[in-house]
């Protein structure tokens, strides 16, 4: 069976995604397994600390700050693909080898896998009129769904994100008390159960 390099990574929250790029910087650094990257761990490591510069600038900043963050996680897993097609490459079907690149193997489990509700959900004030959601990360999740909606009115359209730590509704109206829900969307039903609601004031 062949071994192959895993791309699930460009599914992790921010945070994960943060520290995996590092552990590969980490791992690829005198690896002589993998001698001449595609990209020059001196650019990866640039992309990402930009990465984390910028999530450091959204916990606090606005929509411009968000939408500067997500740019710079695109390039950074842009960056980590090309690597992991070189480390597919050099790694010649040893998984060993493959794992020392700091990447992980695609699973040979083909076992569905139901996705289960999610915990530790909370809601936060981002900037003016927005609400930030966070839950605990699903296994197996691809993305997750958050709806939200006036103590007094009905749903509003659903948000979509891959970040299980920033989940972000705007537009809302500063002095109005809102309930959310999450939910994780992926694995072999589909979708969970909507998470425990979570009511919170926009300011």
């Amino acid at each position: 069976m062949a071994t192959k390099v895993s791309l699930s990574f460009g599914r992790l929250p921010d945070t994960e995604l943060d520290n995996f790029a590092q552990g590969v910087i980490d791992a690829l650094t005198g690896n002589a397994a993998f001698p001449a990257p595609p990209v020059t761990l001196v650019n990866l490591q640039a992309a990402r600390d930009d990465l984390t510069a910028k999530m450091a600038a959204a916990q606090t900043g606005g929509p411009a700050d968000t939408a500067a963050k997500n740019n710079s996680r695109q390039a950074l897993v842009t960056i980590l693909r090309d690597v992991a097609a070189y480390v597919q490459i050099r790694c010649n079907n040893d998984p060993a080898i493959l794992l020392s690149s700091g990447f992980e193997m695609q699973s040979t489990n083909r076992a569905q896998v139901e996705l289960t509700k999610p915990d530790g959900f909370s809601l936060k004030n981002g900037s003016t009129g927005q609400l930030i959601a966070r839950i605990d990360p699903v296994k197996s999740a691809n993305m997750y769904e958050g709806r939200i909606k006036p103590s007094d009115g009905d749903w509003l359209p659903s948000v979509f994100t891959g970040d299980s730590q920033h989940i972000i509704f705007d537009g809302l109206t500063r002095g109005k008390d809102y309930t959310a829900q999450v939910r994780a969307l992926g694995g072999s039903t589909g979708q969970s159960d909507w998470s425990d609601p979570s009511s919170h004031m926009a300011m």
